[in-house]
């Protein structure tokens, strides 16, 4: 065990978080696993007033290691220094393991390259910062410590971090549109999100880049809140779906799209330790581009997808 004495009067939690520097989330666990006592008694009680001369000792849990599963593939490196990674995130490899995910994971992945956060309550993550469906491809930024997963979740949280998407979608939008609607679990198919009134708020901005006369539209996306499945229904909301989203009610002849072409194209952050702003491309997999190749404009699509030029369509939101 070890210790400190308080000085003043505060939360018991409060206390810890400031002495130990590390977040709120991370010391509420803990002296709720039972490993944090006052004056010699256990305390689970984050709100638990101490004052001034009280002794505070805590002990930390050495996190359990997890078993990996054999890994068959590698995941391209687009960014890494000694404080994080980004990674363009292959379509059908699942983020985080789950009782129903059986193959191995982006997480797996990561164990065996030593990306590794084991924090004091004995819980160990790996560095995720934010998501990507599994049909989703694109860049997923990954913290390789504790305190730069803390700033960029921040950041996530205050919206100086966000990516901008691709979508090929089936029929072009009537316009540039934002739409505001609540996201939440669909009542009639727990696979689906729908826009229901209970829903959590979500805002989507969408703009048109180019139309093929046949074969669908290129759009982009920006999100302003980070909902499960947000582009692929707001889509639905407006009467569109993503090529390859049948679980969005895309329709094709004998499921000639392989799988959902979205891409979460262009990543900025600001760079936790140096302050730098830093933006990263994901280059899009090849069969997304072949598709583009085949049925719109390459000239005009590597003018378009500029980086500078992407960030200007958002620009007055």
């Amino acid at each position: 065990m070890q210790s400190i004495t308080i000085e003043g009067t505060t939360r018991l939690d409060k206390a810890l978080t400031a002495s130990l520097g590390v977040s709120r989330n991370q010391i509420e666990r803990l002296i709720k696993s039972g490993n944090v006592s006052v004056n010699g008694k256990e305390v689970s009680k984050p709100s638990f007033k101490v004052t001034s001369g009280d002794e505070v000792s805590y002990r930390f849990v050495q996190a359990q290691k997890k078993e990996v599963p054999p890994i068959d593939f590698d995941v391209e490196i687009l960014y890494e220094d000694d404080y994080l990674m980004v990674v363009n995130k292959p379509s059908g490899l699942v983020v985080h393991p789950a009782p129903s995910v059986k193959e191995a994971t982006l997480v797996d992945w990561l164990i065996t390259k030593g990306i590794s956060l084991s924090t004091i309550s004995g819980e160990e993550r790996h560095g995720i910062v934010h998501r990507i469906d599994k049909e989703t491809t694109g860049a997923l930024v990954i913290a390789k410590d504790n305190a730069t997963h803390e700033k960029l979740s921040a950041q996530l949280q205050d919206k100086t971090m966000g990516r901008y998407y691709l979508a090929i979608i089936d029929h072009p939008l009537k316009e540039d549109i934002t739409v505001e609607a609540p996201i939440g679990r669909n009542p009639k198919n727990r696979l689906k999100m729908d826009v229901v009134p209970t829903g959590k708020e979500a805002k989507t901005a969408f703009k048109k880049l180019l139309e093929s006369e046949r074969h669908g539209e290129l759009i982009a996306a920006k999100l302003f809140t980070g909902r499960t499945h947000q582009i692929r229904v707001h889509l639905q909301k407006l009467g569109r779906h993503i090529l390859g989203d049948t679980l969005y009610g895309f329709k094709s002849k004998k499921d000639k799209i392989p799988r959902v072409y979205l891409h979460a194209y262009l990543l900025y952050l600001t760079h936790p330790v140096t302050n730098e702003q830093l933006e990263i491309k994901a280059p899009l997999y090849s069969d997304m581009q072949t598709y583009l190749d085949r049925y719109f404009s390459r000239e005009k699509i590597t003018a378009i997808l500029e980086p500078q030029r992407l960030k200007a369509y958002f620009s007055n939101l």
